[in-house]
């Protein structure tokens, strides 16, 4: 079977990608042959295969128009929901604008799970955002903080993780107690650049309206009028993660994220992270979002090792289940 699709000459580089790299990707997944003739697209293979083809073009075409430069992750992405025949979704996820980077940039959720997690992020006072590195946890919840908080629905933004060295001893560092704990806190210095601007973060902080700490300074604190964002939760001991939820106060917004999976305890210690989600499920009022691979908007890499990762596990988990029933 063959089919084509119409497209705009100053669309089709765009849409190809440099050398044609998004097509041959499309050719690839769905076993399909692609020529471009001008401004037509010939489609030839099985019925299913070009049909799912032209969908996921056609959708790239869409996103193309609305001014939106594809990415290798839009591709992948229109592709995965070709199979599930939800490509309106993702125009839908297209309109869903957060807020704007300080370079002009749109921040808006790219993926179908994405888009659960901003929602429940609206309509309940504590999300927990758990899923793989990449998935856009933090960001989008900084996103969320910052808009909030331009918009005056709270008076200042918290934004705080246990300070945890990730598997390596860093020993004694310089400087005094705010240049100790800035290198946890980095990950979150870089979104808020990125979306507020340096000169206005500056001028926030200095006026205590943005305050970025470690984990243990909240203790002893009511938090009342503020969005506070938890980042790397799964590195909380249980004491922490009581402390933190009980300090949020009224007209307070709280998310929690963190990834089960990157735990950087000591081996003996229980993360705190995974015990709210044995005791809180079923308070209302607090969400639990979980995010998967599929909602992975790094490099298309990324996306293939936390999948990599997740089989390895899966297997080793598997195989001490059938070790403890032998003995």
């Amino acid at each position: 079977m063959n089919d084509y699709i119409m497209i705009n000459a100053s669309d089709s580089c765009n849409i190809f990608g440099g050398l044609d790299v998004n097509m041959k990707k499309i050719e690839r997944s769905l076993d399909v042959d692609i020529v471009c003739r001008d401004d037509k697209v010939m489609i030839n293979g099985t019925e299913s295969h070009v049909k799912r083809a032209k969908a996921t073009i056609e959708t790239l075409y869409e996103l193309s128009k609305r001014g939106n430069t594809i990415t290798q992750q839009d591709v992948d992405y229109s592709i995965a929901m070709s199979m599930d025949e939800q490509q309106n979704e993702i125009l839908n996820l297209d309109k869903e604008l957060i807020c704007h980077t300080i370079s002009g940039k749109p921040v808006k959720p790219k993926t179908l799970g994405q888009r659960a997690y901003v929602e429940a992020i609206k309509k309940n006072m504590i999300v927990f955002g758990l899923g793989p590195a990449g998935t856009g946890k933090t960001y989008l919840a900084m996103a969320m903080a910052i808009t909030a908080f331009k918009n005056n629905e709270v008076e200042r933004i918290i934004l705080t993780r246990p300070a945890i060295e990730a598997g390596e001893k860093l020993g004694f560092l310089p400087g005094d107690l705010q240049s100790k704990v800035d290198p946890y806190l980095r990950p979150l210095y870089d979104a808020l650049y990125q979306i507020m601007g340096a000169d206005s973060f500056s001028k926030n902080m200095e006026k205590g309206l943005i305050e970025v700490a470690p984990l243990a300074y909240m203790r002893g604190r009511t938090l009342d009028n503020a969005y506070i964002i938890l980042d790397e939760a799964q590195n909380t001991t249980p004491a922490q993660m009581k402390m933190f939820l009980t300090r949020i106060g009224f007209g307070s917004k709280a998310i929690i994220t963190g990834d089960s999976s990157q735990k950087d305890l000591p081996a003996d210690a229980k993360s705190g992270l995974d015990i709210a989600q044995k005791v809180l499920k079923r308070v209302d009022g607090i969400e639990f979002c979980t995010l998967t691979a599929n909602d992975v908007v790094r490099h298309p890499l990324v996306q293939k090792i936390v999948d990599a990762y997740e089989k390895y596990e899966s297997n080793e988990s598997s195989k001490h289940r059938k070790q403890g029933n032998n003995k």
